[in-house]
């Protein structure tokens, strides 16, 4: 018998035998915390470590983890452990009080934890918030509708490129490449406050522990890596974290309300329309008149336009491999702003979020036929704000303008690599993108049209 058959059998006696075993006590056995109402059998099994190793269902793939490529690898067993300190945190709450089958339906009379897990069991209850949390969390009966639940921004571009009128409307098997690919970080109620994202990993936070404020770096981040993450926290190389982590000591909650996360009820097809986004001026008292930068330029730009670092372009959108086939990179453009219905300036910060004309074609649509009706250069805040940047920080003696400006010096255009033009974009984002670029857009006496 070779090593690789033997391997085999050994593995099938192993997944057999935990069958027939069931879920029962050993010395591995967390005691139950006095109160708590959790089905015994449930937490038996799930507090016994040993035991969630022997009988655990090995993944039959790797979990995706959206535009940050691949989550990163929790074990099975890891992933349900109620280890002791976050379960008798747990089994002390509101949350402990109920029994296992409020939230989890299933079967609690077994040991056996196929039989177990039958019948009316939900995994992840907050998939099913509607009947689940906002039960006993009324007012945020509209979570399950937000833009953080429902991802209606990537479904209002999928739709118009497309060039259908609702996400309804598009071919079943284009809306299971969405929910495969795109929904993976569009998150429940759980995803914030018990377990972890999909793309971190998933699983159980701390051992059932509900978290009434999501950590930034387990939660937020895990879901916001590629933008929001490498930005704040100074991944990239070249970069430093963001002013309001290093002197304020800010979290992605500083900022962002729980009504903004939680929604307000209403769909916004673009995530800049929601009226509880923060504004610098939330802080940042007097911007207009505090200089004399500002009180020029407040009207024709956004303020990353002078305050961010370079920021994370999204080279490829990992649909059904190779996506875009444009590798993500450091950059920092301005171009028209392409959102001036929504945001108030001429210009702004813009990145580019690829997504070619042939993404889905492993989803059954070789060409989006409507392409383009949306550009692949968005308007972008990057959370990496400096008040120096290379832009507002010139030689002494020189011009205000001297790191911004495109200058002509001989036959070259200094600045001219900060703006979008059509020589940055492939043949097939031009004429997708050609309202942003400042091609023939620029003022003359900078001679770079």
């Amino acid at each position: 018998m070779n090593e690789r058959t033997f391997r085999t059998l050994l593995i099938a006696f192993i997944v057999v035998s935990a069958a027939l075993i069931g879920c029962k006590k050993d010395e591995d056995l967390a005691p139950t915390p006095a109160g708590h109402a959790g089905n015994a059998n449930c937490v038996e099994c799930h507090t016994n470590y040993a035991l969630l190793k022997q009988v655990h269902s090995p993944d039959t793939a790797v979990a995706a983890g959206g535009c940050s490529g691949e989550a990163v690898h929790i074990e099975p067993y890891d992933r349900v452990y109620m280890d002791p300190a976050g379960f008798a945190a747990f089994a002390k709450s509101a949350h402990g009080q109920k029994e296992c089958v409020w939230c989890h339906g299933g079967n609690p009379d077994t040991k056996d934890k196929k039989l177990a897990h039958t019948g009316d069991f939900v995994r992840h209850p907050s998939t099913k918030a509607e009947t689940k949390c906002v039960t006993c969390h009324p007012a945020q009966a509209v979570t399950p509708n937000s833009l953080h639940a429902q991802g209606w921004g990537q479904k209002a571009m999928m739709t118009s490129r497309y060039g259908v009128a609702t996400f309804d409307q598009l071919p079943d098997r284009l809306k299971f490449g969405y929910q495969k690919n795109c929904s993976i970080c569009h998150g429940t109620c759980g995803d914030c406050h018990v377990n972890r994202p999909s793309a971190g990993g998933g699983g159980l936070y701390k051992g059932h522990q509900f978290v009434k404020t999501p950590d930034m770096i387990d939660q937020c981040v895990a879901c916001h890596t590629s933008r929001g993450g490498h930005a704040f926290l100074g991944v990239a190389a070249g970069t430093v974290p963001d002013v309001h982590k290093t002197k304020l000591n800010a979290t992605c909650l500083t900022c962002h309300s729980g009504m903004e996360v939680h929604g307000n009820g209403m769909v916004y097809d673009q995530r800049y329309k929601t009226p509880q986004l923060p504004k610098c001026e939330d802080c940042h008292s007097n911007i207009k008149t505090s200089n004399s930068y500002h009180s020029t330029h407040i009207s024709s730009f956004n303020c990353q336009t002078c305050h961010s670092q370079e920021y994370n372009n999204c080279g490829s959108c990992h649909v059904g491999g190779e996506g875009a086939r444009v590798h993500a990179y450091q950059s920092f453009k301005i171009g028209m702003n392409p959102i001036p219905d929504v945001r108030p300036f001429r210009m702004a910060t813009v990145r580019r979020s690829l997504m070619a004309p042939d993404s889905w074609e492993e989803y059954g649509v070789p060409v989006l036929a409507n392409f383009d009706s949306k550009p692949t250069y968005k308007y972008t805040t990057p959370h990496n704000i400096q008040r120096w940047t290379p832009r507002t920080q010139v030689a002494s003696g020189k011009a205000c303008y001297d790191n911004c400006h495109i200058i002509k010096e001989g036959s070259t255009f200094r600045n001219k690599q900060l703006y979008l033009f059509n020589a940055d974009l492939e043949t097939w984002e031009l004429n997708a993108t050609k309202n942003v670029t400042v091609d023939g857009k620029l003022p003359a006496a900078w001679g770079a049209n």
